[in-house]
């Protein structure tokens, strides 16, 4: 009898423990959280020789999520539905890094956009992401954003994700004036612990007859996220695009939208729950999707732009979707458009290239 009572005051010791630990880690998450301001100015950091752009040139702009440098073709993501929680290693950390910043400098990009690089994350080893890109574009004017800084999540238990640390490069041949940050509009439930904080930057590039090319770089909500959050991030972002062309400037907003960009809003296609169609009546007048400027055939024959995370990629039976790409204003012009197909070598995500020209 005295054997069991002492049984069940061990018990009730370490029940009482790991309540007490709960609340105090409840606590922590909930003192620790914080949005980075919103309408902060952003450090251009200037290498990129001295140049304006022109009427009469062709440029190339190329977006790529890099997802943390973690996700070779057999990795999966535990909040996906997938197993790991971290990169394999960080020497795999390293070399996806530096693969995927070769991958995008041999397009030869004017621009190029790269999401969800890491400064110093549990999930990535701390390495500094940012870091690696930059060498292999030093002689472009860089500019970061960041996306967010979490506090310490200790889940899963086997493998917690740790600290994170992540935002959004953008590497400019020409140079960079200036640059913001602009938080999106995010949950305030506790989903917001998954999904962290939000945003897009907003850059501008001199062109010669007097105008500006802005550059709108994003990375939307992707876990978590309700209707009322999805309208408030577009209806954010279209009233900032739309100011910029009412001032009279070129407009190119790349990144990964979080939507099935290929899918009609009407689409009764089977899909993930969270691969909704992006709303183009959100879009103002004078905005598109260039992926909207192809043929059916084309825009059906396009490479998907990324694939879900819940498994490996196994072709032609992991799902697969279209969620990055770029939105222009009608005073450019879209020449040619790409979704390049790595087989997911070095994230989850494609690159996805585009050829424009400024009109007059």
């Amino acid at each position: 009898m005295k054997t069991a009572k002492k049984i069940f005051k061990i018990i009730g010791i370490i029940a009482g423990v790991v309540v007490v630990a709960l609340i105090a880690y409840i606590i922590y998450l909930f003192a620790s959280y914080h949005r980075i301001e919103d309408n902060l100015s952003l450090e251009v950091e200037s290498h990129a020789a001295e140049a304006e752009l022109t009427t009469d040139k062709e440029y190339s702009a190329l977006t790529y999520n890099i997802g943390f440098g973690a996700y070779t073709p057999d990795f999966s993501f535990f909040m996906d539905g997938g197993k790991s929680s971290w990169a394999k290693s960080k020497d795999s950390v390293l070399e996806t890094v530096q693969g995927a910043g070769e991958l995008v400098a041999s397009y030869d990009p004017d621009f190029a956009l790269i999401e969800e690089v890491d400064l110093d994350s549990t999930r990535s080893y701390h390495v500094n992401e940012y870091s690696i890109l930059k060498d292999c574009f030093s002689d472009y004017d860089t500019v970061f954003a960041q996306n967010y800084d979490s506090a310490f999540l200790f889940y899963p238990f086997t493998q917690p994700h740790g600290k994170s640390r992540s935002g959004l490069a953008l590497f400019s041949r020409y140079p960079v004036t200036d640059s913001l940050r602009r938080s999106f509009p995010v949950s305030t439930s506790f989903s917001k612990f998954f999904d962290l904080d939000r945003c897009y930057s907003i850059s501008r590039v001199p062109v010669n007859n007097g105008k500006e090319l802005v550059i709108f770089e994003l990375h939307m909500s992707a876990y978590g996220n309700s209707d009322a959050i999805r309208e408030g991030q577009i209806s954010m972002l279209a009233e900032d695009m739309q100011k910029e062309y009412e001032a009279g400037n070129y407009v190119l907003c790349g990144g990964d939208f979080n939507h099935d960009l290929k899918a009609a809003e009407d689409d009764s296609t089977e899909r993930e729950s969270w691969a909704y169609p992006f709303p183009r009546e959100k879009l103002p007048e004078h905005f598109g999707f260039c992926i909207d400027q192809l043929t059916d055939q084309e825009r059906e024959d396009l490479w998907d732009s990324a694939r879900n995370a819940d498994m490996e990629y196994v072709p032609g039976e992991t799902y697969t979707v279209t969620l990055d790409g770029f939105i222009i204003s009608d005073n450019i012009e879209c020449i040619s458009y790409e979704d390049i197909n790595t087989g997911y070598s070095y994230s989850d995500h494609d690159p996805v290239y585009v050829k424009f020209k400024l009109q007059k």
